[in-house]
This record gives structure tokens, C-alpha cells and sequence, in this order.
């Protein structure tokens, strides 16, 4: 078997990112250093910020309340205490986490822009207390950082030392996102980026998703705040804690394409030298015009790449990666066996009961007094009319409404249990599709299926075995690689009942 390294997407992809390295070090120019070092930084916060924007869709316009946080925390530590930074950026981590926390918990429960709108009032309300407490943080004037030249206090003489420190912190900020992108957490916040409810039936807790996903992002994006901060030896509430930070560093993500782990980088690495080439050589013309050349890129990106750069070049490159040496070769993986989890209960047994159902919608009684009975082995349809209610009975069954009255139970392997969500009747053993069919349009069939597989094992591995048996059983093995939103509504049918099978 190839060993992953010599595959060349792999090296390839090692290759990029120690150009970021390689080059200035071999150039030796401080504008060169310093515009890597930039590179770095805002790649690490983009690729931060894709968390909880990209891979959750959850829209923060006021990120750089937690850049603030942790170059402040790490520079008034530094000048009031004598604290190193290494220690300081912890801090402002810790202190980022429990304000993301503060933010998501009640705005991440709804749906809209709530989230959005809090962030932009947050990061105000934190510039304006920067601003106001003069004691401590220097107000409008600012904050210089003592210069204590050494590796503790992250101050350095020469600038090829704080590119080894700034791509550090870019490459732990990339193997975060990787191993999130990888892993069945960030399955779940693409699920629930894409179709919240078909999330949920799979059972996925979605608040706690993408709640998990904003602290995440805000504990990454601090730490890198403290380094700049230190590199700039300078603190100005205005410039921490600025808006029009989270918007550049969300347009880098947005340019490169959302929810990709290269996405973030790869905007950055094209947007940021030109934006900075731009300000010095057209500032002559007026100040912030470089603005207008973010500006444009954004809009021609737009235009002609809605998903991306990586969202609508990444087949193309890919394809001409492979064709270098080792790109031919196949890779055997072994795959587990997919363990079948046997029937709970014998044939004709109940598995599934609903005793008096009431629901009402004002004057509107939806369901009155429903009671049913599902056995194993047993299919059981449920007729009537438009308005009838079965809709309303369907959702019962499966969580997405309360009744007003009755319950509904589920026989599982702890015995009967009255489940009071959709996530909590999935992890029941109840699955369901929609009448409207909901696929996650932007995975594979593969991945769609694995989705379903995620909730009995964390394994990736083990959820591929599991998706590939059901993708046989559904005849969709022919379109494992194919993107969910490029099937036929049948396809797509087909591919619902799959992922409520697993």
C-alpha cells in the first residue's frame, strides 16, 4: 500500500503551505517577511472563522471581538503584570470562549440573524469599554506593549523568527479545521449548515453543534489576536476591535469557498498581497482605496465563482494533481465490517405505540385523540384527505412537534422510552424522510448516508463500511462520489430512505 505522503495531493498540498516558509526566508526582504507574516495571521483567522461561518453557516460579522480579547489580554498582562504572552493568550482564550458562549447560547437556539446582529452589538459594546477605560487599556490613544525583546515575551529583533511563530499558529488553526472537517462533528455542522431539520432526524443536536463550533472559532481566533497584537507592539481599541476585521477576514473565507479546509488560504494567499500592494501604491490617490480593490474582487468572485475558488476549481486541479507520480496508483483501504444490529423484537411484537394524540394550532385541532399501534415486520400507512392532520401525526411520531396531549413511546434496547425531540426519537431507533425531499446538497451520497451512520459509531472508517452496505440495499453504490444536489428527485428519494436506514 502507497503511503499517504507520496500521494500528491499530499505533497502537493506540504509543498504550498511551506512556500509561505521558504519564500521569504530565501527573498530576505523585510516587506516580504512582513507581508508573509500578514498572510499567516490572516489565514489562521479566516481559517478560525470558516468554523462557525463556513462549516456551520452561521453568519459572525463581529469576530474580531475575540481577535480584541486576545491581544488585549495578552498585552495588559505583559504591561501591568510582567505575564508572558505565552501564558497571557490563554487567558484571552478562556475569557473568548465564555463570551462566544455568552453570544451563541441564546441567539444560536433561534434561526435568522439574531447571531449576526448580536456578534456586530458585542464587538461595539467591548470597543466602546476599551475605549472608555482609560486607566488600564490607554483608551483611544492606545496601548504600547513593553519591548522585552526575547522568545518569552514573543518580541523579536528579526522578522524571520515571527513568521516561524506566525505559521505556527496558521498551521494549528489549518490541523483544527482539517480534523474538524474530518471528523463526525464537522459532518454535523455541514448537515445542520445545510438542512437544520433533516439534521435533527438524523440525530444531530444542532444548537449544541453549532454552539461547540463558535466557541471553537472564537478560542483559535484569540490566540492569534494575541500574537499579532504582540507583533504589532501597539493596541488601539478602534483597530482590535474592528468591523471592518471580521468582514475581511469572512471575505477571505468567502472567496476561496465556504466550508473548504483550503477555502480560507487560498483567499488569503491571493487577496491579502494584492489588497497590501494596493494600499501602498494607490494610497497616493486617497485613503483606503485599497478597499475598492476588495471590493472588486469580491464582486468578479461573486459573479463568476458563487461557491468559491476551491468550490468550482477544485475538481480541475485536482484532476492535474493526480495525473504527478503516485497520482495513478490506487490506494487499497481496508474497511471494517459493517456490524447489522439485530431486530429488537420478534415478528408482530409492538415496537412503536401513540395513545391519544391531541394537537391544536389556535382554533385549528390538527389531531384529535389518535392512537396507533407499529409492529415489527409490520408497514403501516396512514390515509386521509388534504388537512387531515397526517402531517401533523407524522411529525408527532417523529419529534419535530409535541402533542398537546398523549405520548408517543419507542421500544429500544433499555425497554420502552417517550422521546421529547427529533434528535432524542432518531437515537431511538425512529428514522424519517420528508415529503419534500431533503438531501445535504453539498455532500456526497457517501457522505449523506454516513451521516446516518455517525449516530452508532464515531469510526469513520466504520461508517463508511455501514453506508456502503445500505448504498447496496438502495442501489445508489453507482453514486457514492456524486454530489447529492446532481441527483433526480427519485435519486434523491432513494437517498433519504438510505440515511434513514442506517
Amino acid at each position: 500500500m502507497m503511503p499517504p505522503i507520496l500521494h500528491p495531493r499530499v505533497y502537493v498540498g506540504l509543498l504550498a503551505l511551506l512556500s509561505i516558509l521558504l519564500v521569504p526566508l530565501a527573498v530576505k526582504s523585510p516587506f516580504v517577511y512582513h507581508l508573509a507574516i500578514q498572510v499567516c495571521v490572516f489565514a489562521g483567522l479566516a481559517t478560525a472563522w470558516n468554523i462557525v461561518g463556513g462549516f456551520a453557516g452561521q453568519l459572525s460579522l463581529g469576530h474580531a471581538v475575540f481577535y480584541g480579547i486576545g491581544s488585549y489580554s495578552a498585552g495588559l498582562l505583559v504591561a501591568m503584570f510582567g505575564i508572558s504572552p505565552w501564558i497571557g493568550m490563554f487567558a484571552g482564550a478562556a475569557i473568548s470562549s465564555v463570551v462566544a458562549l455568552m453570544i451563541a447560547y441564546p441567539t444560536l437556539r433561534l434561526r435568522g440573524p439574531f447571531f449576526s446582529l448580536a456578534t456586530i452589538a458585542f464587538l461595539e459594546v467591548v470597543r466602546l469599554l476599551a475605549v472608555h477605560q482609560e486607566g488600564w487599556t490607554g483608551g483611544s490613544a492606545g496601548l504600547n506593549v513593553p519591548l522585552q525583546v526575547g522568545l518569552p515575551w514573543m518580541i523579536f529583533r528579526e522578522k524571520w523568527a515571527y513568521l516561524l511563530v506566525a505559521f505556527g499558529f496558521f498551521l494549528l488553526a489549518l490541523l483544527v479545521s482539517w480534523l474538524i472537517r474530518r471528523s463526525r462533528f464537522g459532518f454535523y455542522l455541514i448537515a445542520v449548515r445545510e438542512r437544520e431539520d433533516a439534521a435533527r432526524a438524523v440525530g444531530v443536536n444542532a444548537v449544541r453543534a453549532k454552539i461547540a463550533a463558535a466557541v471553537i472559532s472564537a478560542v483559535l481566533t484569540s490566540l492569534i489576536g494575541s500574537f499579532h497584537g504582540m507583533y504589532l507592539t501597539f493596541l488601539e481599541p478602534s483597530s482590535a476591535f474592528s468591523l471592518e476585521m471580521s468582514i475581511q477576514i469572512a471575505m477571505f473565507a468567502l472567496i476561496g469557498g465556504l466550508g473548504t479546509v483550503a477555502g480560507p488560504v487560498i483567499g488569503t494567499v491571493l487577496v491579502l498581497p494584492v489588497a497590501e500592494l494596493a494600499r501602498g501604491w494607490l494610497s497616493a490617490f486617497g485613503n483606503g482605496t485599497h478597499g475598492f480593490v476588495y471590493g472588486l474582487l469580491l464582486i468578479f468572485v461573486v459573479l463568476f465563482f458563487p461557491r468559491g475558488l476551491v468550490g468550482h476549481l477544485s475538481e480541475r486541479v485536482l484532476r492535474l494533481i493526480d495525473r504527478l507520480p503516485n497520482g495513478a496508483k490506487a490506494r487499497s483501504v481496508v474497511l471494517p465490517t459493517a456490524a447489522i444490529k439485530p431486530p429488537i423484537a420478534t415478528k408482530g411484537q409492538p415496537i412503536l405505540r401513540a395513545e391519544g394524540l391531541h394537537k391544536r394550532f389556535g382554533g385549528l385541532k390538527a389531531t384529535d385523540n389518535v392512537s396507533l399501534t407499529l409492529h415489527q415486520g409490520e408497514i403501516l400507512g396512514v390515509i386521509g384527505p388534504n388537512g387531515a392532520g397526517k402531517t401533523t401525526v407524522f411529525n408527532q411520531l417523529s419529534g419535530f412537534i409535541r402533542p398537546d396531549q398523549g405520548t408517543v413511546s419507542v421500544l429500544t434496547d433499555n425497554g420502552w422510552v417517550s422521546p421529547r425531540s427529533p434528535e432524542t426519537f432518531a437515537h431511538a431507533g425512529v428514522g424519517r424522510t420528508f415529503q419534500i425531499v431533503q438531501p445535504f446538497a453539498g455532500l456526497s451520497v457517501m457522505e449523506n448516508i454516513m451521516l446516518g451512520a455517525f449516530m452508532h459509531t464515531r469510526n469513520r472508517a466504520a461508517a463508511e463500511a455501514i453506508a456502503r452496505e445500505v448504498a447496496e440495499l438502495t442501489d445508489l453504490t453507482p453514486l457514492l462520489d456524486t454530489e447529492a444536489r446532481s441527483l433526480t428527485v427519485g435519486g434523491m428519494k432513494r437517498l433519504e430512505v438510505a440515511r434513514a436506514l442506517v
